[in-house]
């Protein structure tokens, strides 16, 4: 995947809370959304949401708008079950591990005939499958099996795969009635997503990077070395 156009080469400070390890992408409680007012912009490509005092290289990507939220990872109390939009979104665009924010482009990645390891909740331990659209960001393999352990939600069931390829394939975030401007409902399955080059990306405030997986391989994170 192409970069988010921030080089991220040096090793992540690690933290640790109550015994478990914070998750790269987990925000903090100084990591406050910030204020901001929602106007409906007209531009390049036609009408959507915007900010009142946008500044289209910072709040954009490509083309869509993107939550605002403070960055000071370290500061206060993690909360282990968020997710952090611009961390999340590096470790979906330089494929960095989600717990540990280092490269999964690492010795794994090339035993593995050039995969990346891929871990998400799965009811029921459905497996994960070709084509499938997640905003879950890749892993390494020492942070994989210690997630499926200390984790809440992954306990509930999970699936693994190495995948060849995470395919951009739009945002996901909170979607903005053309109207009126107010928040529609979210989903039973959390927040609304909106595919690349879709009329809906541009009612939406992106908070998570979603992609496809292909090149697809299930496999038993006990047995894979």
């Amino acid at each position: 995947m192409t970069g988010d156009g921030a080089v991220i080469a040096r090793p992540k400070r690690q933290f640790h809370w109550q015994g478990l390890h914070v998750p790269f992408i987990a925000p903090w409680s100084a990591e406050q959304h910030l204020p901001s007012t929602i106007v409906r912009r007209t531009g390049v490509g036609g009408t959507g949401i915007g900010y009142a005092d946008e500044l289209s290289h910072v709040d954009r990507r490509r083309s869509v708008l993107w939550t605002r939220q403070a960055v000071a990872r370290g500061s206060g109390t993690p909360f282990l079950a968020g997710v952090h939009p611009l961390r999340q979104r590096q470790a979906m665009s330089h494929m960095l591990c989600q717990v540990c924010g280092q490269s999964t482009f690492d010795s794994a990645f090339r035993q593995w005939g050039e995969r990346h390891l891929f871990v998400a909740r799965a009811p029921k331990s459905k497996p994960l499958g070709e084509g499938e659209v997640t905003t879950t960001p890749p892993i390494c393999l020492p942070c994989a099996r210690e997630s499926v352990g200390a984790c809440p939600h992954l306990r509930k069931g999970w699936a693994a795969a190495l995948v060849e390829l995470a395919q951009p394939w739009g945002v996901a975030g909170i979607r903005y009635d053309e109207k009126t401007l107010r928040t529609l409902p979210l989903p039973r399955t959390g927040l609304h997503l909106a595919q690349l080059g879709h009329l809906e990306e541009r009612w939406t405030l992106a908070s998570r990077d979603v992609v496809t997986l292909h090149g697809v391989i299930p496999i038993d994170l006990g047995a894979v070395a």
